[in-house]
């Protein structure tokens, strides 16, 4: 047995909270979505009253942070309760897979009896790679395997289990086709929670949607975009005048699904006993910036009604590029309209399902369970944890949190910046200077998290997904 399986099996937390039933667990994560991208925010055009919902009747994390800054290794951080420095997938190229028997959520809880189904974008592994969903602890995934496959919204096939599903009347052409990848995604992942639910086997739904990430396309006829089609913005990107209307159609299109499967936990009668994970994957992309809207049209990290906003964005691993809204919703558990300042990220939430569903969590993980925070210390049995650091890199970066303190190397040829984000949430104040100490702890920090990547393997390149081919189709 591997090292990392041995540990995985070592500690044994606390029974479910509640009872005797494991609570089902529903994580969705939207692709891109920003921090002030809906309404409760305050945002001055989306309308969003399924996410509001979630956040009137649960909880919102005001810093809550990702794993990473980008698509494959926030999921890998995410699934595998390591962070950055440690988790396998570090890279974005779609390609790199996770290594074979490499723990993961779906795996702790499938050896608890859940039933444990992903729907959307995987990104950790393609086909005939070691990091297949199947092999990882998923009884189904379906949606996009490889990171660029899920580029498009019309592909020509989507894959379930490894094996392509074809998709009527699609060339894989970013834009346009007949047939909806979303919508199917979406329906499959109702059906998994229809099964399970009506027969009361404990389930993890895995739904890391796609939207509202571009290249951007729609059907026609979907009522977010009736919404928003004829809506003169001067706003343009990648095709020009209605790429800001198909990204405000694409929330409003997931919004009004999460309002699908609230609705589905009410019909099958197990509202009460299911957890619902809301957030974004990685910080907001400042989409459509003009001399008007320098922070993007839709502007996911300028807070509207104070005029703050979160510094980058996607990429990079300033404010913007790592706040994320995250949102937990357990009805008679989690208080409704209650805000957490918990200071947190991705690593947490391996131990925090473990302990809700009474699972074994991996002993050499990087996070803490935050139940504590959502239930209350009295009912968790103890104060909520809270961590030292927080770390995060990449080739070209590396970014260390410590209570107040942000510290970021922006490029491998720049010097380390320090912030205070007490007294500077927009990092715009570099103090480096002025707290050698400071920055000395903090670098050591991020020496100690680094360790070499441990990497998957391709056992049959025959089934990758054509990249090139890809391209070549959207580039005519």
């Amino acid at each position: 047995m591997r090292p990392s399986a041995i540990l995985f099996l070592v500690t044994l937390l606390v029974a479910p909270i509640r009872g005797s039933d494991r609570p089902n667990i529903i994580y969705i994560m939207m692709d891109e979505w920003g921090y002030f991208e809906w309404s409760a925010m305050g945002h001055p055009i989306l309308e969003t009253p399924h996410i509001d919902r979630i956040a009137s009747e649960g909880m919102r994390f005001t810093q809550f942070l990702a794993g990473a800054n980008v698509c494959a290794p926030t999921r890998s951080v995410l699934l595998t309760g390591l962070h950055l420095g440690r988790t396998p997938v570090r890279s974005n190229g779609g390609g790199q897979p996770l290594p074979a028997g490499e723990p993961t959520i779906a795996s702790m809880l499938k050896e608890v009896g859940y039933a444990t189904g992903g729907f959307g974008k995987w990104g950790l592994g393609d086909a005939g790679t070691t990091g297949v969903p199947e092999e990882l602890g998923f009884d189904v995934f379906f949606g996009y395997y490889h990171q660029v496959h899920a580029h498009t919204f019309f592909p020509e096939h989507l894959v379930r289990n490894s094996e392509q599903v074809p998709l009527k009347g699609n060339a894989g052409r970013f834009h346009d086709g007949e047939t909806f990848s979303h919508n199917l995604i979406h329906e499959e992942g109702l059906e998994f929670i229809r099964t399970y639910g009506s027969d009361g086997t404990p389930f993890f739904a895995y739904l890391p949607w796609t939207p509202p990430h571009g290249q951007w396309g729609m059907p026609e006829d979907d009522p977010a975009w009736l919404k928003y089609k004829d809506k003169k913005w001067d706003a343009t990107n990648q095709r020009g005048l209605y790429d800001a209307q198909m990204y405000a159609a694409m929330v409003e299109m997931a919004d009004r699904q999460i309002g699908e499967i609230l609705d589905l936990l009410k019909e099958l009668g197990i509202d009460e006993n299911t957890i619902l994970f809301l957030c974004g994957d990685n910080g907001g992309q400042p989409y459509f910036q003009n001399e008007r809207h320098p922070h993007g049209f839709l502007a996911p990290n300028l807070d509207p009604r104070s005029g703050t906003r979160f510094r980058g964005g996607k990429g990079n691993f300033y404010e913007g590029g790592l706040r994320i809204p995250f949102l937990v919703r357990w009805p008679s558990n989690v208080p409704g309209g209650s805000v957490s300042d918990y200071l947190g990220y991705f690593p947490d939430i391996m131990p925090t399902l473990a302990e809700i569903a009474g699972a074994a969590t991996r002993k050499d993980g990087d996070g803490h369970s935050i139940a504590p925070t959502l239930l209350g210390p009295e009912a968790a049995g103890r104060a909520q944890d809270q961590h030292d650091f927080l770390y995060w890199e990449d080739p070209k970066s590396v970014a260390v949190r410590m209570g107040k303190w942000k510290l970021i190397r922006p490029r491998v040829d720049a010097s380390f910046e320090l912030y205070d984000l007490e007294a500077d949430i927009e990092e715009q104040m570099d103090i480096a200077a002025n707290h050698p100490q400071v920055v000395a702890q903090m670098k050591a920090l991020a020496e100690r998290a680094h360790e070499p990547v441990r990497t998957g393997k391709v056992l049959d390149a025959s089934r990758a997904f054509d990249v090139t081919r890809h391209r070549a189709i959207n580039s005519q």
